[in-house]
């Protein structure tokens, strides 16, 4: 990430929160769409891309384009993100889709596990091959797609979980499904003051181990994180850590393909 998206970030995530409860699930769908409609347009994407352009001309720009489709919560945050100067067009449909995502995780009623949703949908998308390559798929219709997800996931998740998948998988953005939602995770445990540290282990840990390691990982990163486990029996033994771009690897798998590089070099 450039340094001037990220404070192109800072300040959208600002206006974010300067909107308070006026920012919901509905704001979010209309991000959403506007995200997608400007990845669709080569030419829109490159004039609100546009460093040396006006940034009120932007603005004013998304204004005329999306007054009168979406809410003026989600217009008034699209003509803060259009106003800035981001490092790329890629940073800037991020951008979009991070309010989106934040906007739910901020004002999503209580009770709602948005992360153990995504790491739950994660985990059988993981399991099931087939499923995964119908979600990973560049041939496969978008929209076919999203309606998997909507099959999959009603009656088992909720309506904020699934607003966020269904973005995943209509924009994947080259991502692959595991990808797109552990960052969509991380967005989620953000917005609450959270991290989240992805532990991959051969098998089930004890909880007074977890307990530990998360204690350790939080006094490491200097804030609470939430645990998201995945069993994979390839690593044959020790852990495997992920906590943002940090990854920890102590697994018996990589110690013995190091070894096995070692040998052959």
């Amino acid at each position: 990430m450039g340094s001037a998206t990220r404070e192109a970030l800072a300040r959208a995530r600002s206006a974010l929160a300067a909107l308070g409860t006026k920012a919901d699930l509905a704001t979010a769908h209309d991000l959403f769409a506007a995200g997608r409609v400007i990845a669709d347009s080569a030419q829109l994407r490159a004039v609100i891309s546009d460093p040396s352009a006006d940034a009120a001309g932007k603005s004013a720009l998304v204004a005329r384009i999306f007054g009168s489709q979406l809410s003026p919560a989600a217009v008034g945050l699209l003509g803060d993100i259009a106003a800035q100067r981001w490092s790329s067009q890629r940073d800037l449909l991020a951008a979009i889709e991070e309010l989106g995502i934040r906007s739910i995780a901020a004002y999503a009623p209580a009770g709602i596990g948005i992360e153990a949703e995504l790491f739950a949908f994660g985990g059988a998308v993981t399991s099931d091959a087939e499923l995964e390559l119908a979600l990973r798929s560049k041939l496969a219709d978008p929209a076919a797609k999203a309606a998997l997800v909507e099959r999959l996931l009603a009656g088992k998740a909720s309506e904020q979980t699934l607003a966020i998948v269904r973005q995943l998988v209509l924009q994947p953005r080259g991502r692959s499904i595991r990808e797109a939602l552990r960052q969509a995770a991380s967005i989620v445990a953000d917005e609450a003051g959270l991290a989240i540290a992805t532990v991959t282990s051969a098998g089930p840990i004890a909880a007074a181990q977890l307990t530990r390691l998360q204690a350790s990982l939080a006094k490491q990163y200097g804030r609470q994180l939430k645990i998201n486990q995945v069993i994979d029996p390839a690593l044959i033994g020790g852990l495997r850590v992920q906590v943002g771009d940090d990854v920890i690897d102590g697994s018996v798998a990589t110690r013995i393909n190091d070894l096995r590089l070692q040998l052959v070099g």
